[in-house]
């Protein structure tokens, strides 16, 4: 059995580890997968060559990088049979910010809220992929991609749509507060996804420094619509929500692009 290691310089977050997971699932040789988050690492038990599955890999846009092979010492993989549990819980947690997000998006008039908003639904979306495809053909979970991906970019097409449309409209001036603390909230959401997911793998990875809740891009964003929040109300302008609501889309339109590779 060889061992390949991969530098994965986009995995910031759990989703991408399911997105890899999905792509690489069934393939010829392949053994194991091992992820390492916080440090961006990906290893790859496999057996022959590696050729097909750094392809597949690269093909997500992810940044990969091939750091080295060799042949593995290692008889014996671990599996973690609670996988499926863990998955639930974060789809759960993700699936109900995107609500709360959605609604106080809505009702606060941010579109910073409801561009976080679909970004959580992206990441339910890869989540819900993983479990309902499990077992499944592999004609089944490039069907589900590929309606997810379409579903992701057809609200984000929307989102710019709805931003340009107060870029040049009429000026209202979203709820700052609201703004605050719901991105609090989502903050703490991400950050515990990300304990969940990291706490799954291994006792010894169960106290995680803070360091690796940083990593994930969904807080960068969190504490982007928090800044906006805070400029909204010292500008007295809704431009700052409209700029974090806009960058927020193009990441949620790359995430559906990254799921739509999936169906191919």
């Amino acid at each position: 059995m060889n061992k390949t290691v991969f530098e994965i310089s986009k995995m910031d977050c759990p989703s991408e580890e399911n997105l890899i997971r999905m792509k690489l699932d069934g393939m010829t040789g392949l053994v194991h997968l091992e992820f390492d988050i916080p440090n961006r690492i990906l290893t790859v038990f496999h057996h022959g060559g590696i050729d097909s599955i750094e392809k597949s890999i690269d093909e997500l846009n992810l940044g990969s990088t091939f750091l080295s092979t060799e042949t593995s010492v290692q008889t014996e993989i671990k599996e973690h049979t609670n996988q499926k549990k863990v998955l639930w819980i974060v789809l759960a947690i993700n699936f109900t910010f995107f609500i709360l997000e959605m609604i106080t998006g809505l009702v606060s008039k941010s579109m910073g809220l409801v561009a976080d908003s679909l970004d959580m639904l992206a990441d339910s979306f890869v989540y819900g992929i993983s479990l309902f495809a499990v077992g499944g053909s592999l004609v089944r979970k490039k069907q589900i991609a590929k309606l997810a991906g379409y579903f992701q970019m057809f609200l984000a097409v929307v989102g710019f749509v709805e931003v340009l449309r107060r870029f040049l409209g009429a000026e209202h001036l979203p709820n700052f507060s609201t703004m605050i603390v719901i991105s609090v909230l989502a903050l703490i959401a991400n950050g515990l996804c990300l304990y969940i997911l990291q706490k799954s793998k291994s006792k010894e990875e169960a106290h995680m420094k803070a360091s690796m809740i940083f990593t994930s891009n969904d807080v960068i964003i969190n504490l982007g619509v928090i800044v906006a929040g805070l400029l909204v109300h010292w500008l007295n302008s809704n431009k700052p929500d409209l700029i974090i609501g806009t960058i927020v889309f193009v990441l949620v339109v790359q995430g559906a692009w990254r799921i739509l590779k999936l169906s191919k």
